[in-house]
C-alpha cells in the first residue's frame, strides 16, 4: 500500500518530475529535503491526529480533501499555462526547487495527509494503539514516500534531454495528471 500510494502521480512527485526537468537535479534535490520534511511533518501530525482526536477529525476530512484539490488544480492549471509558453520564457520566469517549495507542496498534499491517516487507522492501529508504537510507525512512514519521490526526481534528470525538445506534451501531460489527481480527491 505505502509502495503503491508512494510511487503514484501526486503533487510532491510531479513537481520533483518538474523542477527536475526543468532546474536539473541540484535544484530538484534542494526541494527533495523540504519534501522529506514537509511529508515527516504530515506524518507525525496524523499520529496525533489519530491517537488524541480521532473520532472528531473524522468531520473534517471532507474539508481537507476538498481545499486539497483546489490547491492540486491550481498547481495543475499552473503547468497547462506553462506548456503554452515558450521554454526560454519559462526557464527565466520559472523559480527553481528550493526546500520552502517542497515542505509548501507536502504540507498541502492532501494525498499523503490521506495516506498516513489511512495508514495509520488501517495497517497500524489494528496491531497497536499505544503511543509510542504510532509515533515509530509515524517516523518511519515518510521513508516510502520519500524514496519513491526519488524516483520521480531522477526520471526528470533522465529525461532532461527529451524535455527540451517536447516540454509542452510534458508540462500538458503533468497539468492533466494534477487535473485527474484533484477531481479523484473530491470524488
Amino acid at each position: 500500500y505505502a509502495f503503491v500510494s508512494g510511487i503514484t502521480p501526486g503533487p510532491a512527485n510531479l513537481c520533483s518530475l518538474s523542477v527536475a526537468l526543468g532546474s536539473g537535479k541540484s535544484a530538484a534535490i534542494k526541494q527533495w529535503y523540504g519534501l522529506f520534511t514537509g511529508y515527516t511533518i504530515v506524518s507525525l501530525i496524523s499520529v496525533f491526529i489519530v491517537y488524541f482526536i480521532s473520532s472528531a477529525f473524522e468531520n473534517f476530512i471532507r474539508v481537507f480533501a476538498f481545499v486539497g484539490a483546489i490547491y492540486i488544480a491550481y498547481l495543475a492549471i499552473s503547468l497547462l499555462i506553462q506548456a503554452f509558453k515558450p521554454l526560454e520564457e519559462i526557464r527565466n520566469s520559472r523559480t527553481t526547487g528550493s526546500f520552502r517549495t517542497g515542505l509548501f507542496v507536502q504540507l498541502t498534499n492532501v494525498k499523503i495527509m490521506v495516506f498516513c491517516l489511512t495508514a495509520i487507522t488501517t495497517y497500524m492501529l489494528p496491531y497497536h494503539q499505544d503511543f509510542p508504537h504510532l509515533l515509530l510507525f509515524g517516523i518511519l512512514l515518510p521513508l516510502t514516500g520519500a524514496i519513491c519521490n526519488l524516483a520521480w526526481l531522477f526520471a526528470g534528470v533522465l529525461l532532461q534531454g527529451l524535455f527540451k525538445k517536447h516540454h509542452r506534451i510534458f508540462y500538458t501531460l503533468m497539468g492533466l495528471s494534477l487535473l485527474y489527481c484533484a477531481i479523484g480527491i473530491v470524488k
